[in-house]
């Protein structure tokens, strides 16, 4: 592998969503929005909703990431995801009705036995998707 270059992988409970080689990739954190290039000091950190950008010689690929971990060595990232989604696997209008049930279940408009965390959660998911896609 050129020194420029690290391997990632990006595994969900049900398959493994990429394995490749990448120039630099950024993601969502806990912690915040990250960019990794090849030779980072090694990491582990808890990955928060957001589209995950793959960058490899000038080309980008875009994927929705739904919380997980990630562990990056000097020449090695693997993400562990709950849900990796690409573009094309996204439903922008099921992503749409799941955002206005979200948000009304946030409002108040679901009743008084909300699990708000849960809400807010499938608010961020849907809100991850429709980026993605728009």
């Amino acid at each position: 592998m050129a020194d420029n270059k690290f391997e990632l992988e990006v595994m969900c409970p049900d398959r493994q969503f990429f394995h490749g080689e990448a120039d630099m990739v950024e993601m969502n954190t806990s912690e915040g929005y990250i960019g990794v290039y090849p030779g980072h000091i090694p990491l582990a950190t808890i990955l928060a909703p957001g589209v995950m950008v793959i960058h490899n010689n000038g080309e980008e690929q875009k994927a929705a990431l739904h919380s997980g971990f990630v562990e990056i060595e000097q020449h090695k990232i693997m993400v562990l995801a709950e849900i990796a989604e690409w573009p094309d696997e996204i439903d922008i209008n099921r992503a749409e009705e799941a955002k206005v049930r979200a948000e009304r279940r946030l409002n108040g408009s679901g009743g008084s036995d909300i699990d708000i965390k849960r809400a807010e959660a499938a608010l961020k998911r849907s809100l991850t998707r429709i980026s993605l896609k728009g």
